[in-house]
């Protein structure tokens, strides 16, 4: 395929604060190319203020859709004239398809954290699951998770902003599913204990243990730990956080979040195209 822009190019692309890092160009891009298609995909640098106006242009110029990252994945939903389950539930949208005007708005990166876990061999519907954190991405694995059937999720979070919006849908999710989830403050530390004891998987879903602060971690004593306990961390820089390498010491088995990247993309790049992205040539390309 040429790598020309033609008259019938396909845009698409990220809008979000920063955006310049990203590596989601370098995978959509690849993919298209792979895959033959005259599309193409390409960073915005966009806040909140800018938002309205960002996604009024997408849709004159036709673009046939867009990914967003903070701050804007909250703001989106507002824009949106439709929007998938869990984009209802969670009020967060990181992924919009136009339709001839039409936008819907979708949250794909529960679904990515999903799909990572099931495809390094830790299948997660019909589990109990201990979940850190309350902003974007913990809400996101909350919600498609228990939407996946995960049996119980124990959320944790310190008492704060996100503290009342966690109870909000974890009531719409014991309304609307199968999975019994709960609220609880990450700072009851009996109460981590024992939920983890009797989880099949911890998750930190926030940004304790993130680059520059490498040396921080939730999980106090390793004694709370157990070798059959899956860890997982939607971190991945570092590729193993300090919580990753005391689970990795006790035997227990790990992953990190790097391949919640590359299949939340994936489930992007084919609501845009309707094509599977070729993600074992994407991640032998960028991830491995």
């Amino acid at each position: 395929m040429s790598q020309k822009i033609t008259g019938t190019t396909v845009l698409t692309g990220l809008l979000g604060r920063p955006v310049a890092h990203s590596i989601s160009p370098l995978m959509h891009n690849e993919s298209f190319h792979l895959l033959d298609l005259d599309y193409r995909y390409l960073c915005f640098d966009v806040g909140t203020g800018e938002l309205e106006d960002a996604v009024k242009g997408l849709k004159t110029l036709g673009a046939r859709g867009w990914n967003l990252t903070m701050p804007c994945k909250n703001l989106m939903g507002s824009l949106c004239d439709n929007l998938s389950p869990a984009s209802e539930i969670s009020g967060a949208v990181n992924t919009v398809v136009n339709d001839q005007g039409i936008l819907t708005g979708y949250t794909t990166d529960g679904i990515g954290y999903m799909k990572s876990s099931d495809v390094l061999g830790y299948p997660l519907p019909g589990r109990i699951m201990t979940l850190l954190g309350g902003g974007g991405a913990a809400t996101a694995i909350l919600v498609q998770a228990a939407l996946d059937g995960v049996k119980e999720i124990r959320v944790f979070n310190n008492r704060g902003r996100n503290y009342d919006r966690l109870l909000t849908i974890a009531a719409r999710l014991n309304d609307r599913t199968s999975c019994k989830v709960t609220v609880c403050d990450l700072q009851d530390k009996e109460a981590l204990i024992s939920s983890i004891k009797t989880s099949y998987i911890l998750t930190n879903a926030t940004s304790v243990g993130m680059a520059p602060n490498t040396d921080a971690c939730l999980i106090e004593d390793p004694a709370w730990l157990r070798p059959d306990l899956v860890v997982s961390d939607v971190i991945y820089n570092p590729a193993k956080t300090r919580l990753l390498e005391l689970a990795e010491s006790l035997g227990c088995p790990c992953f990190n979040g790097l391949y919640m990247l590359l299949y939340q993309g994936a489930a992007a790049f084919e609501l845009w195209t309707g094509r599977p992205m070729p993600v074992e040539k994407i991640k032998a390309r960028f991830f491995d």
